[in-house]
């Protein structure tokens, strides 16, 4: 029987991410994610539940992370679950634990190149002086001689509409 384990989650570390490397060079970064969920209750209450997830990341991403994000930073996470199975040592029962082995992420939210990035300080994405000339650059033509190709005045037939508000 076929199976698919794939999870996507959008949510806020609930702490400063842990980077580790091991003794052969490979990074570990460990870290939790909180996902909300609102719901209105049979009474009609409004009610907020709230998961933590811990996900695992490594090699080059592990290091990303750490570096660019702290408690409160919102991320997107791809990844799959892993179960962990052990016996406790304390009580000698079996215990388990469900948790996200991570194969992408997407920073999210605005201002990410302002201030916090390393620290983390200011607990999210925030609109700061520079909010609104976060957008990428350009894209370059795809044509070969892309320098050309836009000093040139459009081929006859092309209309360009001047009023298009974009």
């Amino acid at each position: 029987m076929a199976s698919f384990n794939k999870v996507i989650l959008m949510g806020n570390l609930t702490r400063d991410p842990e980077m580790r490397v091991t003794p052969g060079g490979f990074s570990i970064c460990k870290f939790t994610v909180a996902v909300n969920r609102k719901f209105k209750s049979q009474d009609g209450q409004e009610k907020e539940e709230v998961a933590f997830i811990d996900v695992d990341s490594f090699g080059k991403q592990a290091e990303v992370i750490s570096k660019f994000f702290g408690k409160g930073k919102p991320i997107l996470v791809e990844g799959r679950l892993r179960q962990d199975k052990w016996d406790d040592k304390t009580s000698g029962e079996k215990r388990s634990k469900l948790m996200v082995i991570l194969e992408g992420f997407s920073f999210v939210g605005g201002g990410r190149g302002e201030g916090g990035g390393e620290g983390g300080e200011d607990g999210g994405a925030s609109a700061g002086p520079n909010y609104n000339q976060s957008a990428p650059a350009p894209r370059a033509p795809a044509r070969g001689n892309a320098p050309a190709a836009a000093s040139r005045p459009p081929p006859p037939g092309d209309h360009i509409d001047e009023d298009v508000p974009f």
